[in-house]
C-alpha cells in the first residue's frame, strides 16, 4: 500500500456526502477492525464498468487503505475495493497479508482505467500505476479479463468526476 494521508473533507463533495449519507443510512462503522481481520464494514457504493454493476467498499481513510483487502479468504465475484486518495499520484500496492488473487485497476479522475495489474497472494513486491492517479480498483483476479475490460475502458460512479 501506499503511505498518503487520508481525509475526508478533501473528496469531492458530490462523493464525500454520498459516502457520508451510505454510512449513516446503513448504520455501518468505517472504521478498521482488529490488525489481523478483514475489514467488511466500511461503506459501500456502485460503480459500473459498462453492463456490468460493482458493488464496492469505499477504503478513503489512511487506516482503511493500509488494511485493504488483507485476510480476506474470498470476495463475491461481483464485489470489490475502490482506495481513494486525496491527490493524484503513482500509487503502488502490494500483497502483504493478502490471501486472494486480485487485480488492481488505476484509474484516473474521470473514471478511466489507465493500467491493470494481477498481483498474487502474500507477494510483497510493488505494482505501480503508470501515471498518476487518486482511485484503484480492487477485484477478484481474472475479472477485468473475463469482462474484456483493459486500459482505456471507462468506469462509472459517484467518485469520477465528468469532463467538460
Amino acid at each position: 500500500m501506499t503511505l498518503h494521508n487520508s481525509a475526508m473533507n478533501l473528496l469531492p463533495l458530490r462523493f464525500a456526502a454520498a459516502l457520508a449519507l451510505s454510512t449513516a443510512f446503513t448504520g455501518l462503522s468505517a472504521h478498521a477492525q482488529g490488525s489481523d481481520q478483514p475489514q467488511l464494514n466500511l461503506p459501500r457504493i456502485e460503480l459500473r464498468a459498462g453492463m456490468y454493476r460493482i458493488d464496492t467498499q469505499v477504503a478513503a481513510r489512511f487506516h482503511e487503505r493500509q488494511t485493504g483487502l488483507m485476510h480476506r479468504t474470498s470476495m463475491p465475484s461481483h464485489e470489490g475495493m475502490l482506495f481513494v486518495f486525496e491527490h493524484p499520484g503513482v500509487q503502488c500496492f502490494w500483497m502483504k497479508n493478502t490471501l486472494i488473487p486480485l487485480t488492481a485497476a488505476f484509474v484516473a479522475d474521470d473514471g478511466t482505467i489507465v493500467n491493470l495489474a494481477d498481483m498474487q497472494p502474500r507477494d510483497e513486491n510493488s505494482h505501480c500505476s503508470t501515471q498518476p492517479v487518486r482511485f484503484v480498483l480492487e477485484m477478484n483476479q481474472g475479472w477485468f479479463q473475463s469482462k474484456n475490460i483493459r486500459a482505456g475502458a471507462k468506469l462509472t460512479g459517484q467518485p469520477f468526476r465528468s469532463q467538460p
